[in-house]
């Protein structure tokens, strides 16, 4: 057998391994899919006023005052309010991005995680913290990440000149 035609049967191999691998990474889609579900992220505004639950998708599933929010001015609250809520949605979303990273993140070199934060310091001008319980599960991403380049937007004319078949020799 010539070295090229070994050459594409270990290509082609190596595609098959892939398949397999895929295959079972889109097994564990419904556990996923699970986990999302019963994502829940609840925070308490600094002073205590203020406590929202955050759930799948970014649902605010519970709001919470305490006594001592009836005794601030409207303004206030609302602003305390508004800022317990963003951070519980964040913490949410950024809880989800972690299943689906165990999920794909690997298969694919996706980091759906650090996705979602520069999203969310770019939306809300700050950088937001991962939660404690992912903070414990990956310490190499405890430094502060710094955001990444957007990149260069590309004309869709371009699209083919990325080594299509139809380029002229």
């Amino acid at each position: 057998m010539s070295a090229q035609m070994e050459q594409l049967i270990a290509q082609f191999e190596n595609f098959q391994a892939k398949v397999r691998q895929a295959e079972a990474r889109f097994a564990e889609v419904g556990d996923m899919q699970e986990r999302i579900a019963q994502v829940e992220n609840s925070v308490t505004s600094p002073s205590g006023e203020v406590t929202v639950v955050a759930g799948a998708g970014g649902t605010v599933t519970d709001l919470r005052l305490s006594a001592g929010a009836m005794r601030l001015e409207a303004g206030h609250l609302s602003s305390v309010i508004m800022s317990t809520l963003r951070k519980a949605v964040a913490g949410a979303a950024q809880q989800q991005a972690g299943i689906v990273d165990d999920t794909f993140g690997e298969a694919f070199g996706v980091n759906t995680s650090e996705q979602v934060r520069e999203a969310q310091a770019e939306a809300f001008g700050t950088v937001e913290e991962e939660p404690a319980s992912q903070q414990q599960s990956s310490p190499q991403q405890q430094q502060p990440s710094r955001p990444a380049r957007r990149p260069a937007p590309r004309d869709d004319d371009d699209y083919f000149d990325d080594g299509s078949f139809l380029r002229r020799s």
